[in-house]
């Protein structure tokens, strides 16, 4: 699930303020680009003082995911250090990305792992596992992780597509 940076373009023909929005490809939003130091709150539709306590984990996950395919991934697991359950499957995975992309390769296994134990058929995890172990040229490592999300949704999902797409690339 690739993440991308939106303006309210329709806004922008009428003449009203254009507010970045952190979305994701299936067209759902998971809200404003907040300011370092806060975070968007899906329940109140706002931003928050990351620290307040206000958010919810569900909300503090999904932004961390945001803002790391914003690229902004300190904020990211600054963010998800605010999290009262930071061992869900889902905040491991965002920890285990944005500690990769930062570089941190074996780090960032090491929270997919835990993830993966927690939830075997979540497939996300599953295909950046793949992308950590293909960055170390662990081909055969990546393949496995392949054939593991084939088992769970076939090979027209997006977690599928992305990783054999991931290995076809490596193997060229």
């Amino acid at each position: 699930m690739k993440y991308v940076l939106s303006l309210a373009l329709a806004a922008s023909f009428i003449g009203a303020p254009v507010t970045p929005t952190l979305a994701v490809d299936d067209g759902s939003t998971t809200g404003p680009s907040c300011p370092p130091g806060q975070v968007y709150d899906r329940r109140t539709m706002r931003c928050v003082d990351q620290n307040s306590g206000v958010a919810d984990d569900d909300s503090l996950a999904a932004y961390a995911a945001a803002l790391s395919r914003a690229e902004r991934y300190e904020e990211a697991l600054v963010v998800l250090d605010q999290m009262r359950d930071p061992l869900t499957p889902q905040a491991l995975n965002y920890r285990g990305y944005a500690t990769r992309q930062l570089g941190r390769i074996e780090e960032g296994i090491g929270y997919y792992l835990r993830s993966v134990a927690l939830d075997p058929d979540y497939t996300l995890v599953r295909e950046y596992l793949g992308e950590a172990y293909l960055v170390q040229g662990r081909i055969d490592l990546a393949e496995n992780q392949l054939a593991e999300i084939e088992k769970r949704c076939g090979t027209t999902c997006e977690a599928y597509v992305d990783l054999a797409e991931a290995i076809a690339a490596a193997q060229s």
